[in-house]
C-alpha cells in the first residue's frame, strides 16, 4: 500500500469540480428546509441555495455528517489500498461532524484490526470554515501528486490549519442573528445605522473584531485587518457570496495591496451561508 487519499466536508466550500481533479473525497452536508431534507452539492448548487434561503419562511438548518458514513468512506478506502486516509473537518466546536470521523476511526480499527500498520487515519479539526480549510486540503492533494511523503503533507496541512485567520463582513445581519452569531438587539441595531461587524474567524473562535459604518468601508477595513495580520509573501484567499462583483472588488484591492493576486476565489455554499447570508465579502490568510 503506498496511496494517500483525501477527504474533506461540503463545508470546505470546495466545488465538485476542484474535488475530483484534484482526486479529493467530498462528503456533502445534509441541509433541512422545514421538513424537507437536500443534499448540498447535490440536490442544489450554490446559486440555486441561495434563492432557496430567500425564498424559505424558517432558516433551514444543517446537520452533522455521520458515523455511518465516515464508516463506509473508510470502509471503501481500505477495500482501494489506501495508505494513508487524511480527513480534514468542519470546525469542531461548531459542528460534531469531527467527533464523528474519530468515532468511526475507532470503529474501523475495531472492525479490522488487521488494519493497524497498513491505513493509517488522520483525522485533521479544522478550527475553521470554508477555504479556511478548503485551500490546504487542495494544496496537500497537489503535494501528493508531486510525490511529496504523507509526514510532509501534514506538517504542511496543520501548519495551515493551526495558522489560518478569516476576516469575514456579512452585508446582512438577519442570518448572524438567526444563527446566534451576533445577538438579536445588536444586529438590530446594527442594520438601523448600516453598522457592519468584522468577525475574526481563527482557532474555533468567531469574535467581533472592529465595526465599520457603511458598505464602502467594508473592502478598505478587510485590506487593512489582513495586510497588517498575514504572514508576508504568502499566499491568500478571497471569498464572496451571491454577489460575485463584491469578490472583484475585494480582489482588486488586495491586489493592489500586496502586488500579487489571491491563490483563489472562494465562493461560499450552504453551510456558511446559513449563519451569515449569501452575500459576505471575506479574506483568508496565513497569520505571522
Amino acid at each position: 500500500m503506498s496511496a494517500i487519499r483525501f477527504m474533506t466536508d461540503s463545508g470546505s466550500d470546495l466545488t465538485p469540480e476542484q474535488a475530483e481533479a484534484l482526486g479529493i473525497s467530498l462528503i456533502p452536508f445534509p441541509v433541512t428546509f422545514g421538513d424537507q431534507v437536500y443534499i448540498s452539492g447535490v440536490d442544489f448548487d450554490n446559486e440555486r441555495f441561495y434563492q432557496m434561503l430567500a425564498d424559505a419562511p424558517q432558516t433551514p438548518t444543517h446537520s452533522q455528517i455521520t458515523v455511518y458514513q465516515f464508516t463506509e468512506a473508510f470502509e471503501q478506502a481500505y477495500q482501494d489500498g489506501v495508505a494513508d486516509l487524511i480527513n480534514t473537518t468542519i470546525n469542531s466546536e461548531g459542528s460534531g461532524t469531527y467527533n464523528s470521523a474519530c468515532l468511526a476511526a475507532q470503529m474501523f480499527y475495531e472492525a479490522h484490526p488487521e488494519a493497524e500498520g497498513k491505513m493509517r487515519i488522520h483525522n485533521l479539526d479544522s478550527a475553521s470554515y470554508t477555504c479556511a480549510y478548503g485551500y490546504p486540503v487542495m494544496e496537500g492533494a497537489r503535494m501528493a501528486r508531486e510525490g511529496k511523503g504523507v509526514e510532509d503533507i501534514l506538517a504542511f496541512m496543520r501548519d495551515w490549519l493551526a495558522h489560518s485567520v478569516i476576516y469575514f463582513v456579512p452585508y446582512t445581519l438577519k442570518y448572524a442573528a438567526k444563527s446566534g452569531r451576533i445577538p438579536s438587539a445588536a444586529a438590530f441595531i446594527g442594520e438601523l445605522v448600516g453598522l457592519k461587524p468584522i468577525m475574526r474567524i481563527y482557532d474555533h473562535a468567531i469574535v467581533t473584531s472592529d465595526k465599520v459604518r457603511g458598505e464602502k468601508k467594508v473592502i478598505p477595513a478587510l485590506v487593512k485587518k489582513a495586510t497588517e495580520e498575514m504572514q508576508p509573501n504568502s499566499p491568500y484567499m478571497v471569498i464572496s457570496g451571491d454577489h460575485p462583483e463584491v469578490g472583484d472588488m475585494l480582489d482588486a484591492a488586495m491586489t493592489a495591496a500586496l502586488g500579487y493576486p489571491p491563490a483563489g476565489r472562494t465562493q461560499i455554499g450552504a453551510v456558511v451561508s446559513i449563519n451569515s447570508g449569501p452575500n459576505v465579502a471575506a479574506v483568508m490568510f496565513h497569520e505571522k
